[in-house]
This record gives C-alpha cells, sequence and structure tokens, in this order.
C-alpha cells in the first residue's frame, strides 16, 4: 500500500523542483490532509473519525463535510432540497435520463448506465455547467454593484459580450415551475432570503420591466441559495455534480424492467433521407 503522509507539503520543497524530480517527491508518497483508510482501525475524513465522530451524520451532512470541510446541517438540507426539487425527474425524454434508459433496455449494468447518464449531465445548456455559469455571473454582478456600477449597465455588457445571460432564460418553455417550490421550501426550513437571493430575484425584476426577453430559471435561485451560505463556485459545482442520479435511477429501472430493445425504437421506413442529402465524408490524406 502507498503509504500516506498526514501533513501537507510545503510550496518550498517542491516549488523549486519540475519533471523528474518533483515527480520523485510523490514516489511512494501521498501527504494529505484530506483523510485515508487505516486498514483494521479507522477511517479519517478531514481530521474527523468516521465511526466515531461523523457516523451520525446524514449522508448529505457527511457529503457536504467531505466537499467543503465544515459541518452544517442546514446548509446540507438546503442543498438536498435543491437536489430533489431543481434536477431529479424521472422522464427518459431528458438527455441524461436518455442515456441511462438506453443502458437498461441493451441490458447494461446500474453502475455503467448511470454514470454514462451522470456524465452527460455535465452539459453548456442544460445541466451542471448552467448552474456553474449563473453563480459566476451573480458573483461579478455583485462585485460591480458594490464597485457603483449601474445594474442596467451591467446586464447590457454581458449580453453584448455572451448574447445570452445563465440563470435567466429556458428551452421549451418560459416560466420555471421549479422556483416557486424551491423558494417555499428554502424558507421553510428556516433560511432566509439574502443577498445573492435578492439579487437574483432583482435580475428578473429588471429583465420584466425592460425589452428583453429573459425570464429566471432555477439554475440562478439555486447559485444564488448557494452563495447566501457561503458555499464558493467549485464546492457548489461539487455538491452538485450528482444530483440528477434521483431522475437517472428510475429511468434505468423503468428501461430494464421493459422488453430488451424497446426503449424509443424507430423503423427505418421513418428516416427520411436520399442520396442527395448525404454527404460524401472527406477524410484528409496524409
Amino acid at each position: 500500500m502507498i503509504p500516506v503522509r498526514w501533513q501537507t507539503m510545503t510550496e518550498k520543497s517542491t516549488n523549486s523542483l519540475n519533471g523528474p524530480e518533483l515527480l520523485k517527491t510523490f514516489e511512494d508518497n501521498w501527504q494529505t490532509e484530506m483523510g485515508a483508510w487505516f486498514p483494521g482501525e479507522r477511517v479519517v475524513l478531514r481530521g474527523k473519525d468516521v465511526f466515531t465522530e461523523l457516523s451520525n451524520q446524514g449522508w448529505m451532512e457527511f457529503l457536504f463535510y467531505a466537499v467543503t470541510g465544515r459541518s452544517s446541517p442546514l446548509a446540507a438540507r438546503i442543498i438536498e432540497g435543491i437536489w430533489l426539487i431543481s434536477s431529479s425527474y424521472p422522464d427518459p425524454r431528458l438527455w441524461n435520463n436518455r442515456i441511462a434508459a438506453l443502458g437498461g433496455t441493451s441490458r447494461t449494468t446500474a453502475a455503467l448506465a448511470v454514470a454514462a447518464g451522470n456524465a452527460a449531465s455535465e452539459a453548456t445548456l442544460y445541466g451542471l455547467r448552467t448552474s456553474r455559469g449563473a453563480f459566476d455571473f451573480l458573483k461579478r454582478t455583485n462585485k460591480k454593484l458594490e464597485a457603483g456600477i449601474p445594474l442596467d449597465t451591467i446586464i447590457k455588457k454581458e449580453l453584448k459580450k455572451y448574447r445570452a445571460i445563465y440563470g435567466y432564460g429556458r428551452p421549451l418553455v418560459n416560466a420555471d415551475e421549479r422556483i416557486a417550490p424551491l423558494i417555499k421550501f428554502v424558507k421553510s426550513v428556516g433560511a432566509k432570503e439574502s443577498k445573492y437571493l435578492s439579487l437574483a430575484l432583482s435580475i428578473n425584476d429588471y429583465f420584466q420591466a425592460s425589452r428583453y426577453k429573459f425570464q429566471i430559471n432555477i439554475s440562478a435561485i439555486a447559485a444564488a441559495v448557494a452563495a447566501d451560505f457561503g458555499i464558493s463556485i467549485d464546492e457548489f459545482y461539487h455538491l452538485a455534480a450528482l444530483s440528477f442520479v434521483g431522475g437517472i435511477f428510475p429511468c434505468y429501472i423503468d428501461s430494464r424492467e421493459k422488453p430488451e430493445g424497446a426503449f424509443f425504437p424507430l423503423a427505418v421506413d421513418r428516416v427520411n433521407s436520399s442520396p442527395s442529402q448525404v454527404k460524401r465524408l472527406w477524410i484528409p490524406q496524409h
């Protein structure tokens, strides 16, 4: 087993090294403060014994501590609610759920199907990147507002540069049915409407009174709530990485229990094509 040393490698010991010399310092050696398994004894996470100090925590509390290094039952409960209300929908038509359902219809294992579906959740328009983008936008906007820049100027520059704003706008339909239930949940567990949530809603108010046809979506609300709890953008992303699996599993199970190959089959005669529509594939010659 590779030994684990319970201290952080100092910058002085590695900054002057590169290439093989740098790698040599890590050979059979991993210095960490994150955690380790001590066979036959205990498991330690961020300095706490899992069996004696963390075993009474809920799963989300444990995950929150693993990601952030902080203990906050309320923040963990909020993140759990965001997952449940905004991400885990058992509809196989959704892009990531469809992949898992295809896994079920082809009789692959749950682990492979769910992993593939979850990997596809790393999407720019629908998935994890939208929440990360909304988080980044709210943080940057807050800093600019504190510097005295008007909201109108901030939004116009953002739209001129990117043509869209993460957290505002939604494919298929304009209204987002998840917003009201999530805000209700956040308030029901004792969280207060704070700086970033107020900012997210005020930006939506701006759009409603402007010529722009943008409406707030769940990504802005989720990002704002997380930011109000002091969660960083990377922590938020890490905590959201598994947020779709509650919807992915049912789609896999449903497809797995139906006849093999029966998930959304498409008859050949439904494909409308002709030789003129088929483009020749050009392969460069070396």
